[in-house]
């Protein structure tokens, strides 16, 4: 059974990854460790102390951004005035993890046994998710029920390929007539 951390040790692991995160954004991955530490007001030790590893550092980064990926979809559908509405601000978010996640792909796709894991557990987070999202909108009578969940995170995902490699693209505004493309329209 592996110890339940302090709470001020998970506010200061929830610190240094939402820093890790920016740096990387800002960076990507490959960003130094002093840089982090600068960001998350803390000592390079520190992050070592809870990351041991770059790779451990970048699995616990994604893990995060998946985790609050995966919270927000139940918290927006229950805020939102639809759940079309909750579903457009869900794929925001998904956007958002997708174009800022600089290097990450290369990393997955290393042969370090740590990164062996993650894709597996996006689809499992994500997919059940996104498919509440979709089944809520449908039932709710504002989108058809033409597309899975996996069809639509391939979709996002496909169009926002091109926001790494070209400034002026700008995948949200793609995925946003993606998003109205899946209304019902009145006949």
């Amino acid at each position: 059974m592996v110890p339940r951390k302090r709470a001020d040790a998970q506010r200061n692991e929830k610190t240094l990854l939402d820093a890790a995160a920016a740096a990387f954004v800002a960076s990507g991955v490959n960003v130094g460790v002093r840089d982090i530490a600068g960001r998350a007001g803390v000592g390079v030790g520190t992050i070592y102390r809870h990351f041991p590893t770059r790779a451990d550092l970048v699995v616990a980064v994604y893990r995060h951004q998946i985790e609050a990926c995966a919270e927000a979809g139940p918290e927006l559908l229950a805020a939102s005035e639809s759940a079309h509405a909750a579903l457009a601000s869900w794929i925001d978010l998904f956007v958002d993890f997708l174009v800022t996640k600089h290097g990450l792909a290369g990393a997955l796709q290393s042969d370090d046994a740590t990164f062996q894991t993650l894709h597996g557990y996006f689809l499992e987070r994500l997919l059940p998710v996104c498919a509440g999202l979709l089944e809520a909108a449908t039932e709710a009578g504002e989108i058809s029920a033409d597309i899975t969940a996996l069809e639509l995170m391939r979709g996002v995902g496909n169009l926002c390929i091109g926001a790494d490699t070209d400034k002026s693209y700008d995948a949200r505004r793609l995925v946003a007539l993606l998003i109205a493309g899946l209304r019902v329209r009145p006949s």
